[in-house]
């Protein structure tokens, strides 16, 4: 199991969503992502992109600054 980050501060809607979805394209199951965002709609792009994606998503950190989730790349194809 591999652990990734992924730093989008300062990126706005929709790019944070987008680039976490490339950026999970190459993870094997079991691998995670950790993304950092300032944009705060991503608490909402990110947890229905990984919905569609079958991960699993956790908001790690979340303050006035940024935002961190850990994502698991799951079994799913």
């Amino acid at each position: 199991m591999t652990r990734t980050t992924l730093d989008l501060t300062g990126l706005k809607c929709p790019l944070p969503a987008l680039k976490t979805r490339k950026a999970l394209k190459p993870l094997q199951p079991g691998d995670q992502l950790e993304v950092h965002c300032t944009d705060p709609l991503s608490v909402i792009d990110i947890p229905n992109l990984i919905r569609e994606t079958g991960d699993k998503v956790e908001i790690t950190e979340r303050n006035e600054a940024r935002i961190v989730f850990l994502v698991e790349k799951g079994d799913a194809p």
